[in-house]
């Protein structure tokens, strides 16, 4: 049996309005989720993906770690608990620095970015989540979106976000 998962709803300004929505229902008008997402970087130049497993939506195509930030949690207690699950990487909540915040129909998305220098093989994927994971240069990641291997959304938070990772994610030389 599938344990219901709830999530708190906001209000169109990101108030707590106290009360809760239970996944896979639609929300009403008016109300919101919170979705944390974090780009994983290494220093030299690559972003952490995994592969989204069978039988989710949009299974096969590649994305960053992230998912739904459960009732009673915070944003940043989401992202360390999703990057665990999804990867078996573990990270203090301060560690994570927010990149951006956007909204969309119903839905909030705290967008995060962590540096982790982590072998591939040390890598634990979550079974139905996760069944494939790399490291990917930005190069690579703008190919992967042009081919339809990223989602749509993953692929246009990227590009918005890329700036921001590369200023991040550039080898210091020198000092």
């Amino acid at each position: 049996m599938e344990l219901l998962e709830w999530n708190d709803i906001y209000d169109e300004n990101r108030n707590l309005t106290g009360n809760v929505h239970q996944r896979g229902t639609p929300w009403n008008p008016g109300e919101y989720g919170l979705v944390a997402c974090v780009w994983v970087y290494d220093g030299w130049g690559h972003l952490l993906l995994t592969r989204r497993a069978a039988g989710k939506s949009f299974a096969g195509t590649w994305e960053n770690s992230g998912g739904a930030v459960k009732a009673g949690e915070t944003s940043r207690q989401a992202i360390a608990r999703e990057l665990f699950e999804e990867t078996g990487i573990r990270a203090a909540e301060e560690e994570f620095e927010l990149l951006d915040t956007d909204k969309d129909r119903n839905m909030f998305y705290d967008h995060y970015c962590l540096k982790r220098r982590v072998k591939i093989k040390d890598i634990a994927l979550q079974p139905g989540e996760t069944d494939g994971v790399m490291w990917a240069s930005f190069g690579k990641i703008h190919w992967m979106i042009r081919s339809g291997r990223i989602c749509k959304i993953i692929g246009s938070q990227f590009k918005r976000q890329e700036k921001q990772l590369r200023l991040r994610n550039m080898p210091k030389f020198g000092h």
